[in-house]
């Protein structure tokens, strides 16, 4: 059965995003696009879709007459993605306060209930996907898709620096703060909603900058720290991921 040009460029696309996002390329690494399309099984055609997508993303760069590179990893980017992070969680709860539906809320409620504030065996992967699912499905609440596609859009940009967060941080502090945020919202109280929010996803520089030197440390180091393992989040000093 012929596959469709359609259903290449999607799994090409998924393929070539999770290397971005993980930085399988180093920053500032040109991508070989010969080597890419072969490793895909791929047309150089789907290829450059999917390359040109993830560009438009923020997730690869392009230079004419250079072709396509790893991002960077900047720490003024990846502060500045946080601050609008902030900006667009806080401006949606607020719209939530006033459109959020109970039952949304209170399956939102049992959804923190049922994932629980021990990381168990759960890998940093898997954390993380859960707090995006949290705060995404807050988001969602405000009605408001364009807010929802631009919060997917900068997860997947800082999502690098939140496996390293995560690996460093309580859930439990995040746990309760996230059921803060959701019984603010349940209260219909606004100020309540946003001071727990921006609390909860402010990033100073100079954390942002330490998080970025074990993120170099873990992709150019033999033995570096492998997301995908059982994560050991639980010292009670450190400070909550966000």
């Amino acid at each position: 059965m012929e596959v469709s040009t359609e259903s290449v460029v999607e799994r090409v696309y998924d393929r070539l995003k999770a290397m971005a996002v993980g930085y399988e390329f180093k920053p500032g690494e040109r991508l070989n696009e010969g080597a890419l399309s072969r490793s895909l099984g791929a047309s150089r055609t789907p290829l450059r879709e999917a390359l040109n997508r993830l560009k438009t993303e923020g997730l690869l760069r392009f230079s004419p007459g250079k072709g396509y590179f790893c991002r960077d990893l900047d720490v003024h980017e990846i502060f500045y993605l946080y601050e609008l992070r902030k900006a667009i969680e806080v401006a949606a709860v607020r719209l939530a306060v006033k459109r959020a539906k109970d039952e949304d809320i209170d399956e939102l409620l049992a959804f923190l209930d049922s994932t629980g504030p021990d990381p168990g065996s759960r890998s940093i992967v898997e954390l993380v996907e859960l707090d995006e699912t949290f705060h995404q499905r807050l988001l969602g609440m405000s009605g408001n898709v364009e807010m929802l596609r631009v919060l997917e859009n900068i997860n997947a940009r800082i999502r690098f620096v939140r496996w390293i967060d995560m690996d460093r941080g309580n859930r439990s502090s995040t746990q309760t703060e996230h059921r803060q945020a959701l019984l603010g919202l349940k209260q219909r109280d606004e100020a309540v909603c946003a001071a727990v929010l921006e609390k909860h996803i402010d990033r100073r520089l100079d954390q942002i900058t330490s998080a970025l030197k074990e993120g170099y440390a873990q992709i150019y180091m033999s033995g570096a720290f492998n997301a995908t393992q059982p994560s050991d989040a639980t010292a009670g000093d450190r400070s909550p991921p966000i």
